[in-house]
């Protein structure tokens, strides 16, 4: 085969992959009329990319966060949600679970370590005994207190574009996203549980 065979041949195959990559057209990534514009998924699409931006900015301002307070970006949040939540008796373990969306199991591993390093104090539930009630101790407090100029700071740079109604709209739009949400991951888990055998009778 001549040079010039082997050129237009490799043109060919290239113009041939370039078109089939232009006519692809993704399907649709949801099926909900609410999430659709005129049929399309494209204002869908841009949220996700959206989310998943503000997430990961999210993660990088609570490790920065808790670095600045010696402790990890996941014990920030716990510590703060402690500090939010335990009024004048201290918080429950389930109770900090339940504002963070995460497990109890979670939130007594973390807060153990931090009542060990004398950030919290854990004190026998009067209602409970068999469970305990969470509270910042005089060094917690101080952390957060030598760090909470800059939380104020970082949180109207990033939540200040926003008016009172976009605020409260954006608050009840993640409540439902939660909601939402938690189902999406149930729905996974069962997938991912199931028997490669069970996966391709159903494929």
């Amino acid at each position: 085969m001549s040079i010039s065979r082997l050129r237009r041949g490799r043109t060919k195959a290239r113009a041939k992959q370039q078109h089939d990559a232009a006519a692809y057209v993704l399907p649709p990534t949801v099926s909900v009329d609410a999430l659709l514009e005129k049929g399309s998924d494209h204002r869908f699409r841009a949220l996700v990319n959206d989310l998943f931006t503000v997430a990961s900015r999210m993660e990088t301002v609570r490790a920065h966060l808790g670095a600045r307070m010696g402790i990890s970006g996941p014990q920030y949040s716990v510590l703060v949600a402690v500090a939010h939540l335990q009024g004048e008796r201290g918080v429950s373990v389930g109770a900090v679970a339940h504002a963070m969306h995460v497990s109890s199991a979670f939130i007594a591993s973390e807060t153990g370590k931090m009542a060990r390093s004398g950030l919290l104090l854990k004190q026998p539930n009067p209602e409970d005994r068999r469970g305990v009630l969470l509270s910042l101790a005089p060094a917690g407090r101080l952390r957060i207190d030598r760090v909470s100029p800059e939380i104020r700071a970082i949180n109207d740079l990033f939540f200040g574009v926003l008016d009172p109604q976009s605020f409260a709209a954006l608050s009840a739009a993640a409540g439902a996203l939660v909601k939402g949400s938690r189902k999406a991951v149930h729905y996974v888990n069962a997938v991912e549980s199931e028997p490669p055998a069970a996966l391709d009778a159903t494929a």
